[in-house]
């Protein structure tokens, strides 16, 4: 049987604070995901949300605990730095260790490193899962489940609609990594976090048809996806931008 409404949270780094604001509007109109799909950032707060916290919530979740208290450095072996920390803090916050456990269904999205595919994992551990979804290349260590490496889901695909098509009746899709032209770069890190942004494509035309409602916050270019010090700002984009959409199609 189909749900009502499936959710795809995008991935960005810190821009993924505007998902939040998104949410809210959509909560002050009475509209309540059934399913839900998350790559990256959207998958950390798919992850709660599919726990059952509401937007609120999951922003004071996320803005205290900042993207430096996740990341540790590491030996520069296989990333430079580690994710580790993310996935504890994740299992303290979450009700349970699995998806099972979930209130809601959840995707989270990766990108197989050994196989060079896309999966969309909703079993097993959800904190190792958001984590291999949240490793960006190189940034961050690949994380190993069950014999596989996986990276950042945003490799091959940073908006997840494909595995909610058939799922639910209604789809909406939020993006939030538009790409910004910049005056310059400096270091290995920021390096690998432009190529990486450079390799993240948009929805294809048959997933923008699975929309019912593809939301792109373009006013994200500029905000630095790894600076968590402009969540409020962010935010407020987010919550801007929702409060101009209409969402009674999803009443």
């Amino acid at each position: 049987m189909k749900k009502g409404l499936g959710i795809a949270l995008g991935g960005g780094g810190t821009r993924g604070f505007a998902h939040l604001g998104i949410l809210k509007r959509l909560e002050e109109k009475g509209v309540f995901p059934d399913i839900i799909a998350g790559t990256s950032a959207g998958s950390i707060v798919g992850s709660f949300l599919s726990a059952g916290k509401n937007s609120d919530e999951i922003f004071e979740l996320m803005e205290k605990r900042k993207l430096t208290d996740f990341a540790k450095l590491t030996m520069p072996v296989s990333g430079l730095m580690s994710l580790d920390y993310l996935k504890e803090q994740l299992e303290e916050i979450l009700p349970g260790k699995t998806f099972k456990d979930l209130n809601l269904p959840f995707y989270a999205t990766v990108s197989n490193l050994l196989t060079g595919k896309v999966e969309y994992l909703s079993e097993g551990n959800v904190a190792l899962a958001v984590q291999a979804s949240s490793s960006i290349p190189i940034v961050f260590s690949p994380v190993e489940i069950e014999n596989q490496l996986y990276v950042d889901g945003g490799l091959l695909d940073n908006v997840p609609v494909q595995p909610l098509i058939g799922q639910c009746e209604k789809i909406i899709a939020v993006d939030i990594m538009p790409i910004e032209k910049i005056s310059q770069i400096k270091g290995i890190q920021e390096i690998a976090v432009r190529t990486f942004q450079m390799s993240v494509g948009g929805l294809g035309p048959k997933r923008k048809e699975s929309c019912s409602m593809l939301i792109e916050i373009e006013d994200l270019a500029g905000y630095n996806i790894l600076d968590s010090s402009k969540s409020e700002e962010i935010y407020e984009i987010g919550y801007r931008l929702g409060g101009k959409l209409d969402f009674a199609q999803f009443l």
